[in-house]
């Protein structure tokens, strides 16, 4: 093997690897810390009663409690950022993220709807989901002759970008009339769910299923992003499905969009800043950027929720404003550095 492509293999491995590290131990921290920290020489025998499934510990308690929700936020994170890295290959701009389509308006509409309602949790989850997808469907029949490749790259996603940008605009004007219209008992829940909120977010199998269904497609299509992402006229000439992957990258990425909406409401700047500053990191490789975008999105609203949930304790803020005061100045930041080249 060539020593250039044995260094680039390398380098590859230990991104992965580090990133693997920080993964766990970001579970681990927001396992022990909260407002009765669990001290780390308890934590072998908390995990050991975990494993065995005994809770009769307060260590074991506390952890079970905490890593619940550390994993919804780690796949909700994951989720996001993949959703980003698929977007900004579709869009073929690296500043886009999940919610530019519309496809989170969709899902607060649902979701505020059945808040009104004084729906269960699992009608809100749901709503939020057909919301969603719903806007989904509504855009692909707006927009999929640009999804077929039939038209030029620029154009077609100029255009499925300004069909997202009219949806969402629509969907956000339902969701004022409801907010003006909610009585004060119900307002905070549905604020804090259009926010990005954790605090209720039951764990789930659904989320990891979707996760795991969207990576396995992004990584079979790694190859053929990095050849639409340098050679985007000819990549139909190259051997790229240019159409089909489009249809791919679009309906995997509203799906992410939808089961993290679903999970922890419209937590913002996720999908945008990782995968653009693992752009900076790790370089533009595709086989590198779609693994390294998961799990450095899932490290990054964990260690998010962590802070949102302990900075104020006993008081638990909304995650989606640790996001966006984290995201806002790295945005600014990355926007600047992008100017600069």
């Amino acid at each position: 093997m060539h020593p250039f492509f044995r260094n680039m293999r390398h380098r590859a491995t230990v991104i992965l690897t580090t990133l693997i590290v920080c993964a766990v131990a970001s579970l681990i921290f927001s396992g022990m810390t909260g407002s009765v920290a669990i001290p780390l020489a308890d934590l072998p025998s908390a995990l050991y009663h975990l494993a065995q499934g005994q809770t009769d510990t307060l260590a074991a308690t506390l952890l079970d409690l905490r890593l619940g929700r550390a994993l919804t936020a780690f796949v909700t994170g994951a989720a996001l950022s993949l959703a980003g890295v698929m977007m900004q290959a579709l869009l073929r701009n690296p500043l886009a993220d999940p919610y530019v389509l519309g496809l989170s308006a969709g899902a607060s509409v649902g979701a505020l709807a059945a808040l009104l309602f004084m729906c269960s949790l699992w009608v809100v989850d749901a709503a939020a989901f057909a919301g969603a997808v719903g806007v989904s469907m509504l855009l692909y029949l707006f927009a999929r002759r640009d999804l077929r490749g039939g038209t030029a790259a620029e154009g077609g996603a100029s255009m499925l970008l300004l069909t997202g940008v009219i949806l969402s605009s629509a969907c956000m004007a339902l969701v004022s009339l409801m907010l003006s219209i909610a009585p004060e008992s119900r307002l905070r829940s549905m604020v804090f769910w259009m926010i990005g909120d954790l605090s209720g977010a039951p764990a789930r199998l659904m989320p990891w299923l979707v996760l795991a269904a969207a990576m396995i497609f992004a990584l079979r299509s790694a190859r053929s992003l990095n050849v639409m992402a340098l050679h985007a006229e000819a990549a139909a000439t190259l051997g790229v499905r240019v159409g089909a992957l489009r249809k791919g990258l679009f309906f995997c990425s509203g799906l992410l969009t939808a089961s993290a909406v679903t999970s922890a409401g419209s937590v913002g700047f996720v999908g945008l800043i990782v995968p653009h500053a693992l752009r900076f990191a790790c370089g533009p490789d595709h086989r590198v950027l779609i693994p390294a975008a998961a799990l450095a999105g899932g490290t990054f609203l964990v260690l998010a929720d962590t802070v949102a949930r302990t900075v104020l304790a006993p008081l638990q803020l909304p995650v989606g404003v640790v996001t966006a005061l984290v995201g806002a100045p790295v945005f600014l930041y990355q926007l600047h550095r992008l100017r600069r080249k």
